[in-house]
């Protein structure tokens, strides 16, 4: 599977002040890691163009933007609504991180058997864990992406699990 060069990190959500700054959504791990970004991107007819953030610091749980080339309200304003992406060559990953895109669509393996439960369909991120949302013969399923399940991923294989019974599927 092809890693996508260009990851959305965030969404200008609305303008702030009156000399083109943004107020940013953050779409990454934490407000910071997007307050740290030198550059962002915005996709124009399947067009990456590399904008690049002059000031940026954490707003309670937003992150306030000063980009390069937006110079007024006007300017910010024509940006609301607007995704915006990171080079995915931008980031430093730990050990055992990975980008919620490489995981969308990976099939998820029982470590022992090797059954195939289903694959990843989405990631949500609300409180202590990851939730991975897979796609099963029997419908849509959730399971905690916690070391309990998830013993290890393999970005070419898939992930690899131990569960409960009935947790991925009606057996």
């Amino acid at each position: 599977m092809e890693k996508k060069r260009y990851l959305e990190c965030a969404i200008v959500i609305n303008t702030h002040g009156v000399r083109g700054d943004v107020k940013l959504e953050s779409l990454c791990d934490t407000p910071a890691v997007l307050a740290g970004l030198k550059r962002v991107f915005v996709c124009r007819s399947g067009e990456y163009k590399e904008i690049k953030v002059l000031h940026a610091s954490v707003f309670k749980s937003f992150v306030l933007a000063t980009l390069e080339g937006v110079s007024d309200m006007d300017a910010a304003m024509s940006l609301k609504g607007t995704t915006l992406y990171a080079a995915r060559d931008d980031f430093d990953l730990d050990e055992g991180d990975y980008f919620i895109a490489d995981l969308i669509g990976l099939h998820i393996i029982d470590n022992v058997s090797g059954k195939v439960y289903g694959k990843v369909t989405d990631v949500i991120n609300r409180g202590a864990s990851d939730i991975y949302v897979i796609r099963t013969e029997q419908g849509e399923r959730m399971m905690p992406a916690v070391e309990e399940f998830v013993k290890r991923i393999d970005l070419e294989k898939g992930i690899f699990v131990e569960v409960i019974p009935g947790l991925l599927s009606d057996d």
